[in-house]
């Protein structure tokens, strides 16, 4: 299939792009810069330099695909503007032609919960609120076979927002404590980056049309738990303290606000209709052999 994926340089959108390779497909892939190009050229793929802002750019790429898959986003202040025009754009490309386009939103736009499906309600953070009606817009668009996947946090390799819990403040004094998002008495909702890579591939290849899918392992470890777990990693013989809440709004923003939700969710949809079987290593088995 020739499928054009934008975010291909990115975390997940790299990994992504490895699978999509290995499972015999043909690539072109969205970057900002001949840099970046050069990345992606550099694993046997096409690069198409352009902006996520450009409409008419986009719209002519993906017209002449055979499936789109859109991980990427700015992660700033434009990322809703622009999203929305990459999306409206590879939705006009695809009309009418039952073509295959995956969209990425995120497991937070449901907000707290102990049991989250794909049938829960919505509940998002400000930092990722816009991305609710792009999913639904996504999800009912007619004659595109549209499937959207929302990560839930994502690690392996390194990478992911556990190097933001490595980063975290120390406590002072001989035997210094890392400090926990919040109390850590919060779950989070986890995969690992090539499991979900390999979801975003099968929902490219066999999806039914207006599909959403959780990308998570199923494990929920709480956030004391992977934070210990870290800082073993880094030498701190697992000792943590917690951060009032206040102090973690303070220090993280609006990202501290969707660190704090309180997320158990399971992602069987995609077990059910794609078959998705995830292998990776456990998220606490994984900050166990990284060196952050």
């Amino acid at each position: 299939m020739r499928v054009l994926l934008t975010g291909g340089t990115g975390y997940i959108g790299a990994a992504v792009l490895d699978r999509l390779i290995s499972g015999g497909h043909q690539v072109t892939a969205v970057v900002r810069s001949p840099e970046k190009a050069e990345l992606v050229r550099a694993k046997g793929t096409e690069p198409a330099v352009a902006d996520l802002a450009d409409g008419d750019a986009l719209e002519e790429l993906a017209a002449a695909s055979d499936g789109v898959i859109h991980v990427a986003s700015p992660g700033d202040e434009t990322s809703a503007t622009v999203d929305e025009v990459a999306v409206t754009s590879f939705l006009r490309a695809l009309r009418n032609t039952g073509r295959p386009f995956v969209h990425t939103t995120g497991v937070w736009l449901h907000g707290s919960g102990s049991a989250i499906t794909e049938s829960a309600g919505m509940n998002a953070p400000r930092l990722t609120a816009w991305r609710v009606p792009l999913g639904k817009l996504v999800r009912d668009a007619r004659s595109v076979r549209t499937s959207v996947i929302a990560p839930a946090v994502v690690y392996g390799h390194g990478g992911g927002l556990l190097n933001l819990v490595a980063a975290g403040p120390r406590t002072a004094g001989n035997t210094p404590a890392l400090t926990m998002i919040g109390t850590g008495d919060q779950h989070w909702s986890t995969v690992h980056v090539d499991d979900l890579a390999e979801l975003y591939v099968l929902a490219l290849e066999k999806a039914p049309a207006g599909s959403y899918f959780i990308g998570t392992s199923g494990a929920n470890p709480t956030v004391r738990e992977i934070t210990e777990a870290v800082s073993r990693s880094v030498g701190l013989a697992g000792r943590v303290e917690p951060e009032p809440v206040v102090q973690t709004l303070d220090r993280l923003g609006l990202l501290g606000e969707a660190l704090l939700l309180d997320q158990q969710a399971s992602g069987d949809a995609a077990r059910r209709v794609l078959g998705w079987s995830p292998t990776g290593p456990s998220v606490l088995d994984d900050i166990a052999r990284t060196d952050f």
